[in-house]
């Protein structure tokens, strides 16, 4: 839509596309509002996008995000989207070697087959039994405290309450998040496999004093009160189409190629100029809703931003001709890659890991979780591609701080590159290497981003993906009723920044439009 199409004056003006604006957008044209989205970049998405990176190949690569836990079923039924995700029948591999043989952990498959894979790698029946337990009690917490994300925000107290489980809120909410891995399980492997949920982007020990793990565990847990992590069938790009045509079939004016320069506001009304290549304008709204980080947001409002909160991920997608094979031959790599694929996560490696790069060196024996996208939803490949057997792989690495990018980004995104897909290999029967398709120029199809590239790319502060520290769900003194207020009445946060935002959820938008509305 060119700039000349926009109104002079809106009900809402939703700065920035992402998931979390359009969703916004949704459901306040919905309710009858007027609504604009002014977009920087040439399309709407933001980081829950599907691309095709490597030129010459039909390939619809998730670039960025690329699994759903956290958008509620009500999200989606409200607005119609035209959306689904499709299950995962593995939940995880986690390849080993004991006494000098190659061999793993797989869990999936019915309970059956998990506790039998618990019990050759563990030689017994305790550490299955653990996690069973341990699974019921953050299953039970998810049944209770998913609901609450999209009301407005309880009071610790009432959050407290609602779970109803002291020892599980101790586990959760006050104990360090390595407390309760150590009392429930005693096998390295299995303690590694749990705590990776804590440090998806976070970078942080088991036992860090802060409970920015636990933060971020509780979020990996409690997604639609189960816990699962789902394939977005066509691509993470299928959702925010989805919710970029809810919004524009109620009414809301969808702009690209728009940059938000500066917002003025009164506390009533506001004015938001914007630039696009050739011209400069400004609209006027009743509300300004910011799909931005913090900083952005500061910036906008020419306040003070916060310190940005530091990225800590390795995101490397890739396209394969074929999925290599593994030393374990026990396990078909289409069951292994189908779930998360674990490399280096054991919970002494994780440890080691944090402490190299605390320490400002690049982890040596860098850790990373693996899975196919193609395996579950092959719509992403063209059909000659899955026809020859080309697969996807979306890797994620952890325990990689921006600060270990800063003297020379391009030399350690190789070099990390280079260790990280080493450790791969150790569990693979042939490199990684040979199984990489081509693209059109004859070049290996694989590209690698830092924190720093995500800074670049999409103006994440420090690249972290959360746009901010986590924080738990429950309001404090710093918080409004929805979690998404700032110091001024008609502007507000409706970005990953947002109390009870990161990852792919839609919920800062959802509770944005609830403020905004007056709910």
């Amino acid at each position: 839509m060119p700039a000349h199409d926009l109104r002079a004056r809106y009900d809402t003006v939703v700065v920035g596309g992402g998931h979390n604006g359009l969703v916004a957008a949704a459901y306040l044209a919905r309710a009858g509002q007027s609504v604009a989205v002014v977009e920087r970049l040439g399309t709407t998405g933001g980081a829950a996008v599907s691309t095709r990176p490597f030129p010459g190949v039909d390939a619809r690569i998730s670039r960025y995000s690329y699994l759903v836990s956290l958008l509620p079923k009500k999200i989606v039924a409200d607005l119609g989207l035209r959306f689904a995700t499709a299950t995962r029948d593995v939940s995880s591999y986690t390849p080993t070697v004991r006494e000098g043989r190659p061999t793993g952990l797989l869990v999936g498959g019915g309970e059956q087959r998990t506790r039998a894979a618990f019990r050759e790698l563990t030689g017994g029946e305790r550490e299955y039994e653990a996690w069973t337990r341990f699974y019921e009690t953050t299953g039970r917490v998810a049944e209770r405290v998913f609901p609450t994300l999209t009301e407005p925000l309880p009071s610790r107290d009432a959050l407290r309450e609602r779970v109803g489980d002291e020892a599980a809120w101790r586990l959760l909410f006050e104990d360090p998040i390595g407390v309760g891995i150590e009392e429930h399980f005693t096998d390295d492997l299995v303690r590694g496999v749990v705590l990776t949920d804590a440090l998806i982007g976070t970078f942080a020990d088991a036992h860090d004093a802060s409970l920015a793990q636990n933060r971020c565990f509780l979020y990996h847990v409690i997604g639609n009160g189960t816990g699962d992590w789902d394939v977005p069938v066509g691509g993470m790009g299928a959702l925010t189409d989805a919710a970029a045509a809810a919004a524009r079939a109620a009414g809301a004016d969808l702009v690209t190629g728009h940059e938000v320069t500066r917002i003025e506001t009164d506390g009533a009304e506001a004015e938001v100029t914007y630039r696009t290549a050739d011209a400069e304008g400004t609209v006027a709204a009743r509300d300004v809703l910011v799909n931005a980080s913090p900083q952005d947001l500061a910036r906008l409002l020419g306040d003070a931003p916060p310190a940005p909160a530091e990225g800590a991920q390795l995101k490397v997608n890739m396209l394969l001709k074929r999925l290599p094979r593994l030393k374990d031959t026990s396990v078909d790599p289409r069951e292994a890659f189908a779930g998360t694929f674990h490399v280096a996560e054991g919970y002494g490696q994780l440890a080691a890991a944090h402490a190299e790069a605390a320490a400002g060196a690049l982890p040596s024996a860098p850790p990373s979780e693996i899975y196919c996208h193609s395996l579950t939803d092959p719509t992403i490949l063209a059909p000659d591609l899955v026809e020859r057997g080309y697969q996807t792989l979306t890797l994620f690495g952890l325990h990689t701080p921006a600060r270990l990018f800063a003297a020379d980004n391009d030399t350690a995104r190789a070099d990390l590159l280079k260790a990280t897909l080493a450790q791969l290999d150790t569990h693979l029967a042939e490199p990684i290497e040979d199984c990489l398709a081509l693209d059109g120029d004859g070049r290996p199809c694989i590209e690698a981003k830092t924190p720093l590239d995500l800074e670049r790319d999409l103006r994440l502060p420090g690249g972290n993906i959360f746009h901010r520290e986590l924080s738990f769900p429950y309001a404090s003194e710093a918080t409004g009723r929805w979690g998404v207020e700032t110091g001024h009445a008609n502007v507000l946060l409706c970005g990953a920044g947002a109390v009870r935002g990161g990852g792919v959820s839609g919920i800062p938008g959802h509770n944005a439009a609830m403020a905004v509305l007056g709910h």
